[in-house]
């Protein structure tokens, strides 16, 4: 007898809302610190990517390791 496993929701029903209201209640409601954190964590994340990327061989990646630039 087989028993079917349940599928994960797919990750496209991201709720920008909700995390929205999350990043400001994580800021007790101040929605300029959260903008303020929010930039900080980009930024951080952005040179970690960049770090990481300099680790990874060239001819291991085959230069497939494009970054995409955010307006």
């Amino acid at each position: 007898m087989e028993t079917e496993i349940a599928e994960p929701e797919p990750k496209d029903t991201f709720d920008l809302e909700a995390a929205a209201a999350e990043a400001i209640a994580a800021c007790d409601g101040d929605p300029v610190a959260a903008a303020k954190s929010l930039i900080v964590a980009y930024n951080f994340l952005s040179d970690e990517v960049e770090r990481l990327k300099a680790m990874v061989s060239t001819g291991y990646s085959r230069g497939a390791l494009q970054m995409r630039h955010l307006p």
